[in-house]
């Protein structure tokens, strides 16, 4: 099986999309045209396709009706997490609807508490989350990074190697105390010991590799 699952939704990219060697590629619904718009045929195609326009011509193709729980990313979300797959790029999930990017940066959580790694990819930040567990950076990272606390509360919090430091400090919800760290060029980390944090940082100019940003 693929390694990676890539997940590309609508919202207007403005680079290019890099795909890992061993991956599966799946259209949210939109995300089909800004796939096309570069060359790539995904290998399933989700959604309601009221974004789309038109039911494409894929013979892979998982409709869903218009009125739905789900946010079509969610759902793609949900069916690479149903055949195994762990590590998940998104791309097309920032920018346009406020309300579309928030709902994906959810989507970042839910990948998390579910024993997997998202990273959202966009031209100018990269997201993850992570749930009871460390990221890691190399020397190479450099600009600013922040953390904040995607539940209620993140406990235990600890930030090694960036410019403010933090041990075992609780982070909430309601204050954006993680904002604007720095890194230093050496290696540093984050982690967190309960709860979800939602970490975002620049894009690096060596950060075009997929696989390299994985496996943070």
């Amino acid at each position: 099986m693929e390694k990676y699952c890539v997940l590309v939704g609508a919202a207007k990219l403005e680079e290019k999309i890099t795909l890992p060697k061993n991956r599966f590629v799946i259209a949210a619904d939109g995300g089909y045209a800004q796939l096309l718009q570069q060359g790539i045929q995904p290998d399933m195609v989700i959604g309601d396709f009221d974004s789309l326009g038109y039911v494409p011509n894929h013979p892979n193709i998982v409709r869903h009706p218009a009125e739905k729980d789900d946010t079509d990313m969610m759902l793609a979300a949900r069916i690479g997490l149903e055949q195994g797959y762990k590590e998940f790029l998104i791309y097309g999930g920032l920018g346009g609807r406020w309300d579309h990017s928030y709902a994906n940066m959810q989507v970042l959580s839910f990948l998390a508490v579910n024993g997997a790694k998202g990273i959202l990819m966009d031209q100018e930040v990269r997201m993850c989350a992570i749930y009871n567990d460390t990221i890691y950076f190399d020397e190479s990272y450099k600009g600013m990074i922040s953390a904040f606390a995607a539940s209620s509360t993140a406990s235990g919090v600890t930030l090694k190697g960036l410019k403010y430091e933090l041990d075992h400090a609780t982070l909430s919800h309601c204050v954006p105390l993680g904002t604007s760290n720095e890194f230093l060029g050496k290696p540093c980390s984050i982690s967190v010991e309960e709860g979800v944090l939602l970490i975002m940082w620049q894009k690096q100019e060596n950060d075009e590799n997929a696989e390299k940003i994985l496996n943070l």
